[in-house]
């Protein structure tokens, strides 16, 4: 009966999402490419190869970042807000099924747009004669999806006890600083300072290492060279754990807010 009532919360998310028109966003990502592709030849002529290649990877990201961040941080919020959480919980459903439910519900559309757009830039690399290792182009976008999960987790979180506003700064604070954290545990090595070294440190251990999930690099600049595959299952498993204790911590708070 959980199973059912997840699925269930899972599909109305989904389903709303997508009346939103949130999937016009993959026509958009074929025009950004469509132009990109006719203009970069005037500007980079003999890098125009690997520039696109690393474009079509860095708008996937961007444009899915975005909805994951602000559709993510209005799921619980704007039930809040609009008052329609009291349905819900007047009904049969935990806590716990409710924000599950709305995460699954998220990453199936951020699952269905990764997707469509990894195949739409693998077409125009293959009809523009671009050179491109498909293999590590997949393992990218897969853990593209990894890294969108673990923000929608963030974004969730956020949005269980913040304003819409503020979630949506924090949320993106987490993924500027995520994606820097073995920067900042370096800078606190050369600082040579023990308080930095620890502030440093401390950040390292809350924040997520969201540069584990990001393989553009490897894609674009590592040829048909893929991540060592231990590597790949390791930090799989480390974006499924944090994203599990970000969704445990969310449930908590939301099982304690008044309404």
């Amino acid at each position: 009966m959980t199973i059912s009532r997840i699925f269930v919360i899972a599909k109305n998310v989904f389903q709303e999402v997508v009346r939103d028109r949130i999937l016009y966003i993959i026509g958009l990502y074929i025009l950004i490419l469509a132009v990109a592709i006719r203009v970069l030849p005037e500007f980079a002529a003999s890098t125009q190869n690997k520039i696109f290649l690393d474009f079509g990877m860095v708008a996937m990201s961007v444009i899915t970042l975005i909805v994951a961040v602000f559709v993510g941080t209005g799921l619980i919020n704007k039930e809040i807000e609009k008052r329609t959480i009291l349905v819900l919980i007047a009904k049969p459903i935990s806590h716990s099924e409710i924000i599950t439910g709305k995460f699954l519900g998220l990453s199936a559309v951020l699952a269905v747009l990764v997707t469509s757009m990894t195949v739409i830039d693998l077409i125009f690399l293959q009809f523009g004669n671009i050179p491109h290792p498909t293999a590590s182009i997949l393992v990218a976008a897969v853990f593209l999806f990894l890294q969108l999960s673990l923000i929608t987790a963030v974004a969730i979180t956020f949005g269980v006890f913040t304003s819409s506003l503020l979630a949506v700064i924090l949320t993106f604070a987490v993924y500027l600083m995520g994606n820097i954290t073995q920067d900042l545990v370096q800078l606190g090595r050369l600082s040579r300072n023990p308080a930095i070294q620890s502030v440093t440190q401390i950040l390292y251990l809350i924040l997520p290492d969201l540069s584990r999930l990001d393989l553009k690099n490897d894609a674009v600049y590592g040829l048909q060279a893929l991540p060592d595959f231990t590597a790949l299952i390791l930090n799989l498993g480390y974006s499924l754990i944090y994203s599990v204790m970000l969704l445990a911590i969310a449930v908590f708070i939301f099982s304690r807010r008044e309404f």
